[in-house]
């Protein structure tokens, strides 16, 4: 019998295939990058042919390297850039658009625009969001509005919408038009406390029913694959949105349970179980993952530039040439300047919400050179980091949550470099645990679909194989933290666009 599994994920710089064996440890993996898209200042887009294409050649590297056969693969788990949204034709499946990514922020006036007219707090209580053109509603509306013909494509049921999720699924499946619940949740058009596409909230958006994807359960069966894509039939049996694979790949299935992904952008997920936490810091409310119809609920903080900005070092500044020359770069800083970095390339988003803020360093003197931009560069994510956490601690203990110090899980690319997580871990004042397998969002898509499959234990007995590979405690006094802290405070108001 088949005991492998493959793990899709879909990034946003890149498409990685792993697979995992059965006793949950990744054997092989490929990966291949693919073309970021700037169209105008605040845009960003990806080419829908791109995101099938690097997904398809990794899959099959993949399974090249672990010398294994198609018919060796049980099932298959997705996990994906969440809220990056794709219209295409129903009948050919040719997109209409590029791709909009998550970071897109061309409907920024638009969403400010539909604030002036509809009652937020009415749409914050059906899908736990911000009115904001971080998530898929705006983005649909705007390629409905600005490609020729779309609108009347679209209520002629002739377009559909999906997420990366869908867009893989329908390409692997030969056309099943179907999404998980997770990803469903971001497109500010999913009710997450009645679980079903909202009539409202489509007219807000003037978004036709038609062209929305069916929502599953995390692990479900969301179709087979045909079988000149990979050389055999295999079912999907896994979806979730990438920091709800995250989630799951970390184990956090008790409420309290905290983690933070750092990719392209930073993600802090904690879970609050079956309560919908309302956030009084600008945090959302969505769902962690869903099971047997049930879903479990989280809160989260989004940070738009993590990685992206080491990206940034070595593609727009050109001062390193791979990203691990970032931290030793970072250690020949000048202890004695204080230099600040803040990312907002795209706009910030949590807990700030300011899609016109655009990025700027602060502190520059004549002795400032490529160290000293390195440092400011890792010391952004940890007061980003601490800017979430705070957040979300004061709604937890607000909603009768443990008040105790939370112990924070890391994973991600990022969460290699022993200086960043060690910066975390000082800014923060609290342990951060960085897991055996820091792969933990393809980790996670493979459980899902392990688990559906029968192949992966229940998620309790999941939890108990969680292994820390090492424990990063705070260095740094607290008169010390708290001054940094404060320091980077005072440039984030010095930056924000007063429209936020």
């Amino acid at each position: 019998m088949a005991e492998h599994i493959l793990a899709i994920d879909q990034g946003t710089t890149s498409s990685r295939a792993i697979i995992f064996d059965k006793n949950i440890r990744a054997i092989a993996s490929s990966q291949e990058e693919f073309t970021q898209h700037f169209p105008q200042s605040g845009r960003v887009e990806h080419a829908p042919e791109d995101l099938w294409s690097t997904t398809l050649r990794s899959c099959h590297a993949a399974l090249e390297s672990a010398k294994l056969k198609p018919a060796d693969l049980r099932a298959i788990g997705i996990t994906n850039q969440r809220e990056t949204t794709l219209v295409w034709d129903r009948h050919t499946g040719e997109p209409i658009y590029r791709a909009i990514v998550w970071q897109d922020r061309r409907t920024a006036r638009w969403c400010e625009q539909r604030r002036a007219t509809v009652d937020e707090s009415r749409i914050r209580g059906k899908t736990g969001l911000l009115l904001d053109p971080y998530f898929s509603a705006s983005k649909i509306a705007w390629i409905l509005d600005n490609v020729d013909g779309a609108r009347a494509r679209a209520e002629a049921g002739d377009l559909v919408f999906g997420t990366v999720d869908t867009w893989l699924i329908w390409h692997l499946t030969g056309g099943r038009h179907v999404t998980d619940a997770t990803n469903a949740a971001r497109t500010l058009l999913y009710n997450i406390r009645d679980g079903h596409w909202d009539d409202e909230l489509l007219s807000v958006f003037d978004i036709p029913r038609s062209m929305l994807p069916d929502v599953l359960d995390c692990a479900a069966d969301f179709g087979t694959t045909q079988p000149s894509i990979l050389g055999a039939e295999i079912p999907v049996c896994g979806v979730a949105g990438d920091q709800q694979a995250a989630t799951v790949g970390q184990a956090c299935f008790a409420p309290g349970m905290l983690k933070s992904t750092y990719g392209t952008g930073t993600f802090a997920v904690l879970n609050t179980g079956d309560e919908i936490v309302t956030s009084t810091n600008r945090l959302l409310s969505t769902i962690a993952y869903q099971f047997d119809g049930k879903p479990v609920y989280a809160l989260e903080g989004s940070i738009f530039v993590a990685g992206a900005a080491v990206q940034w070092l070595r593609d727009g500044l050109g001062i390193i040439n791979q990203a691990s020359e970032t931290g030793p770069l970072a250690r020949q800083a000048d202890p004695t300047q204080q230099v600040y970095l803040v990312p907002a390339f795209t706009g910030l988003g949590a807990p700030y919400w300011d899609a016109d803020a655009r990025g700027a360093i602060y502190g520059l003197t004549r002795n400032t050179g490529p160290a000293e931009i390195a440092r400011a560069t890792l010391d952004a994510v940890a007061y980003q980091t601490r800017d979430l956490i705070e957040a979300m601690r004061k709604d937890w203990q607000s909603a009768g949550g443990l008040s105790e110090a939370m112990v924070l899980r890391v994973d991600g690319g990022m969460v290699q470099s022993n200086q960043t997580l060690q910066g975390i871990a000082d800014i923060l004042g609290t342990a951060v645990d960085r897991p055996e397998i820091i792969e933990t969002t393809a980790l996670g898509a493979a459980y899902l679909a392990g688990l559906h499959s029968g192949l992966y234990p229940a998620p309790d007995d999941f939890a108990r194989q969680w292994r820390c590979e090492r424990r990063f405690e705070p260095q740094i006094d607290q008169a010390t933290r708290d001054a940094r802290y404060a320091g980077w405070l005072d440039c984030v108001q010095r930056t924000l666009s007063g429209s936020s």
